[in-house]
């Protein structure tokens, strides 16, 4: 592709995502599936802008109301190109072309938007803190209390392009022995700093470079997700529920840590996602694993399997506001529930979930968000209403591993896992881990 061609291409991606309801990452798979033709440089060149324009979107509509103009794609990549890319007159005129594949030329008016903007960068001392933080208001109280003094450079962490985080199998490979065929084939690996089981690939690189990801040594999952699952200490033929199991990553990971014995049910109310997980764990090799389709968090299974299991995890329906490096859209876009449906689903998911657990057994409970009424009130309402369970401590929840070298670091958010991406260079992580003590009343 030219240089005009990839500008194009993100101008038709943000033109999607802007209209179409769907996460951003879906649509932008879907767009290059259609265009097989498009090389792994120019995917990478045309994602990178897209998500790139997604990372400033609150400043670059800042800037676009202070110079009165519409908040168009067009404007945006514009002002991004300008502002960001710091790009000449001259370059928007060869880019901008009209020709084949590139975009329109540019208007008298486009002419006039780029002088205003002469002089300036992307940052301006009369942005409010939101906006310079790219922070939604519906989150900017909670994530304020969150981090205190260190709002502003959180805020600016979970702007940076997330790492590739990769889990190895533990049945199939050592995590050394991988890192060593990843380090043959000129790959920039390097263990991950707390997970026993992670490798971190810091460079962009198509995943089909990584046959490893293809015959189940390898699966991608972000090192705060390994250390959710890591924290399940599941014991080798103890029976377990992830109760909210999705696409499979923490099961997967569980699973594993059982060395393929005992008994695992992933529970979904979308039984597609289920299907599709079923082929992941195949290909993992393993086969302690059976899925189960819930009609919703209160399904009959549930009553008929309480107190049966050893280790119940409720990884639950969030607001993501963790993953925000990842999926910068969700930020702006509204794809699911908001806070006010996510907050009473969350409770009800964990006192449903909750009924599975044995006396003496495990439960966690884990989001990827970062604010406090989906995690730390979330578990203080639950425990006030059900004096049959108890917060364990970290140190105690995480499994005896000398692999964990950095262990310390993890506990500071005691009595709870509390992961950022400025501290520990994760996605935002929580996790409770809560131990029955008796009957249920």
């Amino acid at each position: 592709m030219t240089p005009s061609a990839r500008l194009q291409a993100t101008l038709e991606l943000l033109e999607m995502i802007e209209t179409v309801l769907r996460p951003a990452d879906a649509l932008v798979s879907g767009y290059f599936r259609a265009r097989r033709y498009i090389g792994s440089k120019d995917k990478n060149a045309v994602s990178s802008m897209t998500y790139a324009l997604m990372r400033h979107h609150a400043r670059l509509n800042w800037w676009l109301d202070k110079l009165k103009y519409e908040k168009t794609p067009r404007h945006r990549l514009m002002a991004y190109m300008y502002l960001i890319n710091k790009e000449n007159i001259s370059t928007f005129d060869e880019l901008f072309s009209g020709k084949k594949f590139a975009p329109s030329p540019l208007t008298d008016d486009e002419r006039k938007f780029l002088s205003k903007l002469k002089g300036h960068t992307i940052q301006h001392p009369d942005m409010p803190e939101e906006v310079a933080g790219e922070c939604p208001l519906w989150a900017l109280q909670s994530l304020k209390k969150r981090f205190g003094k260190d709002f502003a450079a959180s805020m600016g962490a979970l702007l940076e392009s997330a790492p590739l985080d990769l889990r190895v199998n533990s049945l199939r490979e050592k995590r050394d022995s991988v890192l060593i065929q990843l380090t043959k084939q000129g790959l920039p690996a390097k263990a991950c700093r707390y997970s026993p089981w992670g490798i971190r690939i810091k460079s962009r690189l198509a995943l089909d470079k990584l046959p490893m990801l293809r015959d189940g040594t390898l699966e991608i999952q972000d090192e705060g997700s390994q250390l959710v699952a890591l924290l399940m200490d599941a014991k080798p033929g103890e029976r377990v529920v992830d109760f909210c199991a999705g696409a499979g990553g923490k099961t997967l990971a569980i699973a594993a840590q059982m060395q393929n014995k005992g008994h695992i049910v992933a529970c979904d109310v979308l039984e597609k996602r289920l299907k599709r997980s079923a082929e992941r764990f195949r290909r993992a090799g393993l086969h302690n694993i059976m899925v189960k389709s819930l009609t919703n968090e209160r399904d009959p299974w549930v009553k008929k399997h309480k107190e049966s299991f050893d280790r119940v995890l409720v990884d639950a329906p969030c607001s993501g506001t963790g993953t925000w490096r990842r999926n910068p859209d969700q930020r702006w876009r509204s794809l699911g529930p908001g806070l006010e449906a996510l907050l009473p689903l969350q409770a009800s998911i964990l006192e449903s979930a909750s009924r599975l657990v044995k006396p003496g057994g495990r439960l966690v409970y884990a989001t990827c968000s970062l604010l406090e009424e989906e995690n730390e009130l979330q578990i203080e309402a639950f425990l006030a209403k059900h004096e049959i369970f108890k917060v364990l401590n970290l140190k105690k929840a995480f499994p005896e591993k000398p692999e964990i070298e950095k262990l310390n670091e993890l506990l500071d958010g005691e009595p709870y896992l509390a992961l950022s991406p400025l501290r520990h260079k994760t996605d935002g992580f929580f996790a409770a881990v809560l131990e029955r003590k008796g009957q249920f009343g």
